[in-house]
């Protein structure tokens, strides 16, 4: 069996009991099972771009961190990957910021990361390169000779062809993923997305329905849904501390229901979205003074891009709205918290939630819905109510499916999960716990595998005729 590598912005931590969520846990069990690689940047803010990678062994995995410098972290980072990249393929134009030393960055970034990963690999190596960060890695792999099979998964959606076509650089892009044997999306809209755009293009010659040939390269494309670790959420859900024990109580006690939403604090997420739809709800039903509550949980994120720094304040003062309408000495209708929680809190919370309100703009997959799903009680099941922008709306569709650019829709949906019969939840609920339990995180894994160990050989021929990252730049305008 070759060995892993896996390649993302972020090292992980290999430490037993390190890992936070799921998907992480079931790379770094597949990698502790073939031995291999993790590579990506260490987190540290100061570092030195291109300095010698820190290597720690550990069983049969090599934990490999690279540096950053502050300029790259700014510039390659919060720069290109989340202030072009993250917008644009968030269908959001509006909000690209180019700027050439942002692209100058990423560029040299990931070709620093290819030499620096070259001199560790064996020549069968299968290597697996994570998101949008990394988009151009495999064609420095290539350009440094690189033979390996060499697959991409992108956790974000995949815009289509007319919107790609307007952004910067996307010639560039493109001709970079092409440089991959195997490149795997969230959903079938993502693999269109790039079909249509190499087809519309003509950048490579399509040789059936998800495999273009680009020279002597064959490239396959497909849709891979994540997973979460449904069974170990579920397990973690039923346990709950006594805080959370206490709120539940209480809440049963005053006859009171909870919706409960978790995300990033991202615009991508249709918070303030949300929050009007629930605002709308409590106006058109007055019935439901001191009966209902909507507890909002958004952890930070790159707070030092501009965009998340007004969201933040468009959030608190809704917050601040709302409350002040309609709460009452003894009742809070909308709570919101900036900051994380462990999972192993949110867990109980879910379980405890009469309704998931899982709302976003555009999302690759949200696997917040899938762990409300994993966490719900069987025989008293609450409701999931799911933007159909979100990828897990291709998968979960016996949860109600909402436009999350109408607040009047959103406002109905939650009125009716919020009085759904019992034997209408437990038949919504059966159906969607099978889906989250049979796409797990393992077999998200195992079936990206599998197919990248089919994928052809990259071709060993004459450098000089590989079309590597950059060399189209010009077609880009």
């Amino acid at each position: 069996m070759s060995r892993l590598v896996i390649v993302s912005n972020r090292v992980a931590d290999l430490r037993a009991g390190a890992h936070s969520g799921g998907l992480a846990v079931g790379l770094a069990d597949a990698l502790k099972e073939r031995g291999g690689i993790w590579f990506g940047w260490d987190g540290e803010e100061d570092g030195t771009t291109g300095a010698e990678p820190q290597v720690e062994t550990i069983g049969k995995v090599e934990r490999i961190a690279a540096s950053l410098s502050a300029e790259d972290l700014a510039n390659y980072y919060l720069g290109y990957a989340n202030s072009v990249l993250w917008p644009m393929f968030h269908y959001r134009l509006d909000l690209v910021d180019y700027q050439t030393e942002f692209s100058e960055s990423y560029w040299r970034v990931n070709e620093t990361f290819a030499r620096q990963l070259m001199r560790f690999l064996n020549p069968d190596d299968l290597i697996w390169v994570h998101d949008y960060h990394l988009i151009p890695l495999a064609g420095f792999l290539r350009q440094l000779g690189c033979r390996q099979k060499i697959g991409f998964f992108l956790h974000i959606p995949f815009p289509p062809s007319d919107l790609l076509s307007a952004a910067p650089e996307h010639t560039r892009l493109v001709d970079a993923l092409l440089n991959y044997d195997l490149i795997g999306f969230q959903t079938q809209t993502d693999v269109n997305n790039l079909r249509h755009y190499l087809v519309e293009s003509a950048t490579a010659e399509q040789l059936d329905e998800n495999t273009f040939s680009f020279g002597d390269r064959i490239l396959r494309i497909d849709r891979f849904p994540i997973g979460i670790d449904a069974a170990g959420f579920a397990d973690m859900a039923i346990e709950a501390d006594d805080e959370v024990v206490m709120d539940q109580m209480r809440r049963r006690i005053l006859g009171r229901r909870q919706i409960i939403g978790l995300d990033r604090l991202d615009y991508s997420k249709g918070l303030p979205e949300r929050f009007k739809a629930f605002g709308r709800l409590l106006e058109q039903h007055p019935e439901l003074s001191k009966k209902v509550s909507f507890l909002q949980v958004a952890s930070p994120t790159r707070e030092a891009v501009d965009a998340y720094a007004d969201i933040r304040i468009e959030l608190e003062t809704l917050t601040g709205s709302i409350n002040g309408r309609f709460a009452d000495f003894n009742w809070t209708p909308l709570r919101y918290i900036n900051r994380a929680i462990p999972r192993e809190v949110l867990a109980p919370l879910y379980r405890g939630s009469q309704v998931g309100f899982v709302t976003p703009l555009r999302d690759g997959m949200n696997l917040v819905a899938k762990e409300y799903v994993a966490a719900q009680k069987p025989s008293d099941p609450g409701v999931l109510v799911l933007s159909q922008f979100a990828g897990a709306a291709e998968e979960l569709t016996e949860a109600l499916i909402v436009n999350p650019y109408d607040i009047d829709e959103m406002a109905r949906q939650l009125h009716r999960a919020l009085e759904m019969p019992l034997d209408e939840r437990r038949e919504r609920h059966a159906a969607l716990r099978q889906k989250v339990f049979q796409q797990d995180a393992r077999a998200w894994l195992n079936s990206f595998l599998n197919v990248l160990e089919g994928a052809g050989a990259a071709p060993a021929k004459d450098l000089a005729d590989q079309v590597l990252p950059g060399e189209r730049t010009a077609q880009s305008s």
